[in-house]
């Protein structure tokens, strides 16, 4: 019988594969868009629906610049959104509305891998963000790790967007 590691490398792995797939068809599609069935998709992964909406729910965020919207029912589906940045000057501020007080560790990677994915920061900038909201912020106490990390986040994002 495999451990829990086992289980939970092999659900990291399919989830990988899952958001992979998606991510093709939405590079592939004229209008930016995927509509999906999740039973149809669990199928061709051999997964459960839910596998489905954990891949959907945690990879693909508005953070991540996704717009996820669907409709339940015997013909519903799910349709993903790339939204693709058009103006810079309306991203960062975008950001800076929705970092609000204190930030997750979550929610701040998602930014970050968004900036790198949309090409607006480089290799060096993505591992030093990472780092500076990451494991620095973990040595801080609890109480204001999330403010620290919001802090330090609409700081680097200044850095980059104000100063190009």
């Amino acid at each position: 019988m495999p451990d829990k590691f086992q289980c939970a490398s092999a659900m990291r792995n399919i989830s990988d594969i899952i958001e992979k797939h998606l991510k093709k068809i939405l590079q592939q599609s004229n209008c930016g868009a995927v509509e999906i069935q999740r039973s149809e998709l669990a199928d061709k992964f051999q997964c459960v629906p839910s596998q489905i909406n954990y891949v959907i729910s945690t990879r693909f965020t508005t953070e991540k610049g996704y717009i996820v919207e669907s409709k339940r029912g015997g013909g519903g589906y799910i349709r993903i959104r790339k939204v693709e940045v058009i103006n810079e000057k309306t991203l960062y501020l975008w950001l800076m509305e929705n970092i609000h007080e204190e930030i997750s560790p979550t929610v701040t990677e998602n930014i970050i891998d968004r900036l790198f994915e949309d090409g607006l920061i480089n290799q060096r900038e993505f591992r030093l963000m990472k780092v500076a909201t990451g494991r620095l912020v973990s040595g801080l106490p609890a109480a204001v790790r999330d403010r620290y990390r919001a802090d330090m986040l609409r700081s680097m994002l200044t850095a980059i967007f104000m100063y190009d």
